[in-house]
Parts: C-alpha cells; sequence; structure tokens
C-alpha cells in the first residue's frame, strides 16, 4: 500500500466517491478512508476483493489439508478415486 496515494480524507470520498473508485479499479490497492488523519475503512474494488477471498479460501483448505497428513488423516490415491467414482 503506498500511503501517499492511498490514504483519502471521508470528505474527498463524500465530494467525489467516482474518484476514489476508479483509483482502487485501475491501481488494484485498497484505499484507506480517514477521518481526522484516523484510519476508519478501507475501499476495494469487488474484483480484487473477490479474488482476495478465493485466494484465502485457498489458503484455509492448503492449510487444513496439511493438518489432516500431519494428524495421519490420509488416503491411498485408488481409495481416492474410487470415494470420487473416478476410473
Amino acid at each position: 500500500m503506498k500511503f501517499s496515494e492511498d490514504l483519502v480524507p471521508l470528505g474527498d470520498l463524500k465530494a467525489n466517491p467516482g474518484r476514489v473508485v476508479k483509483q482502487t479499479t485501475e491501481t488494484h490497492r485498497p484505499v484507506l478512508l480517514t477521518s481526522r488523519g484516523r484510519g476508519v475503512a478501507v475501499v476495494q474494488s469487488v474484483a480484487d476483493y473477490e479474488s482476495g477471498e478465493e485466494e484465502r479460501a485457498f489458503m484455509r483448505a492448503v492449510v487444513a489439508g496439511l493438518a489432516d497428513v500431519e494428524a495421519g488423516r490420509t488416503l491411498s490415491l485408488a481409495d481416492a478415486k474410487a470415494r470420487l467414482g473416478v476410473k
């Protein structure tokens, strides 16, 4: 995050919300909204939000899978194929 470019006071958002939305869409970086010099909210494009959520869900699944392996909860390839109905 480039604080010099990505900080927007709430007043600026109220005056020109389209500029803030355009900035998030074009830069693919979130914008930190401030009030009295303090961060109060983050604005992010929907596409970037969805992409981040997909990435976090994938990482959670990987961590869960690694925990299963560590705990010995595994299947052979043949058993996995049989459960999935794959030949």
